[in-house]
């Protein structure tokens, strides 16, 4: 089995929706066994800047984990198909071990 991690901000849009509820539809169509988003309290990029999107009166970009798991095919095939819409966004995948 194959995970995926897609690494966004949650004011990303994509075609005049939130990118994240757009990758999670996408997926949904894709028939991905299992999806979920995560919210971040806190993070960084390369700007070395942290995050802090919950401090009051902050402004910055809230950080968006969305992970995803299938068989290996279907998830290197789901994720050609987004990567033909969708530009954004850092992917990475780890294979893992279902425990039943």
């Amino acid at each position: 089995m194959l995970q995926a991690q897609i690494f966004i901000g949650k004011d990303q849009f994509f075609r005049e929706q939130p990118l994240y509820e757009y990758i999670m539809q996408f997926l949904l169509k894709q028939k991905i066994r299992g999806a979920t988003v995560f919210v971040g309290r806190l993070g960084y990029d390369e700007s070395k800047h942290l995050n802090r999107p919950f401090d009051l009166f902050s402004f910055d970009e809230t950080p968006i984990l969305i992970t995803f798991i299938d068989e290996e095919e279907n998830v290197k095939s789901a994720l050609t198909a987004l990567r033909k819409e969708v530009k954004s966004g850092f992917i990475i995948t780890n294979h893992v071990d279902k425990w039943n």
